[in-house]
Parts: structure tokens; C-alpha cells; sequence
């Protein structure tokens, strides 16, 4: 699993709940489509990776770095209380980390996000002001 697979694909379920946000040298950047909170995917592109003990040496480290990056330009377009950084995996197999800005009036603090309240549809504007934000700070492709 050195190498690129031409084999991936990002899981239907996480290409349904997501836009795509950009690519970093080994994870697909997503924003999860729920205007509740501001909250990203980091989906390392190799093929059959379900843990990150599936990862190499490298790409643990590459991983690391990349979630600590987003979660730097997160925490500075957003302005949040805490961050919440987590790998379940529970409902979708396929390797991905949430980053999830938090904020002491968000409806789920201090709870955790998953089946709290419904999901909000994104509104367009913010949703491209925030991809703007955060793809000025990633530099991502």
C-alpha cells in the first residue's frame, strides 16, 4: 500500500454525505454536509485502509500531520472552543477522520455530534465562504 491505488474510491456513503473540499499528498479533504457544525473528513486515498494501523510507517506520520494541519486552519477560520478529532469507523469501514469545530452554544456541547440533532442543510453562500477560507489556508488541489 506504498503507492497510489487506481483502485480507490471514496465509500458511496461517505460520497453522499460529503463535498468535497480538496486533496492533500495522502488524504481527500470533505466537508460534512450538516450546517450544524464545522466539520471535515481526512480520507487517506489507499485502497483497503480501514485502521490506521493500516497505513505505513510514513503515511501514519503523513496522516498525523495532515490532521494536525487541518485542524490548525480549522480552529482559525472557525474560531472554536474545541476541536474534536476522531477515527470511529463504525458505520462506514473505509479508513476517515472526523475534525469537528466546537463551540459551548453549538445544540450538542458538550455531547458528542453523532445523532444529537438532525442535520442543517449547508446555505450555499457560507458553505462556499468556508471552502474559500479553508482552501486558502490548506492549499489544497
Amino acid at each position: 500500500m506504498n503507492m497510489l491505488s487506481p483502485a480507490w474510491s471514496l465509500h458511496p456513503q461517505l460520497e453522499r454525505d460529503t463535498t468535497p473540499l480538496g486533496d492533500l499528498p495522502l488524504s481527500r479533504v470533505l466537508v460534512i454536509n450538516d450546517a450544524n457544525y464545522p466539520w471535515l473528513l481526512l480520507v487517506p486515498r489507499r485502497y483497503g485502509a480501514v485502521e490506521v494501523i493500516d497505513l505505513d510507517e510514513v503515511e501514519r506520520a503523513q496522516l498525523m500531520t495532515e490532521i494536525a494541519l487541518v485542524s490548525r486552519v480549522l480552529k482559525d477560520v472557525t474560531e472554536c472552543d474545541k476541536l474534536n478529532v476522531a477515527a470511529l469507523g463504525n458505520a462506514v469501514p473505509q479508513l476517515h477522520v472526523h475534525v469537528i469545530a466546537r463551540r459551548k452554544t453549538d445544540k450538542a456541547w458538550p455531547k458528542p455530534v453523532w445523532g444529537a440533532i438532525p442535520s442543517l442543510p449547508h446555505d450555499a453562500k457560507e458553505l462556499d465562504r468556508f471552502m474559500d477560507a479553508m482552501k486558502n489556508k490548506l492549499w489544497v488541489s
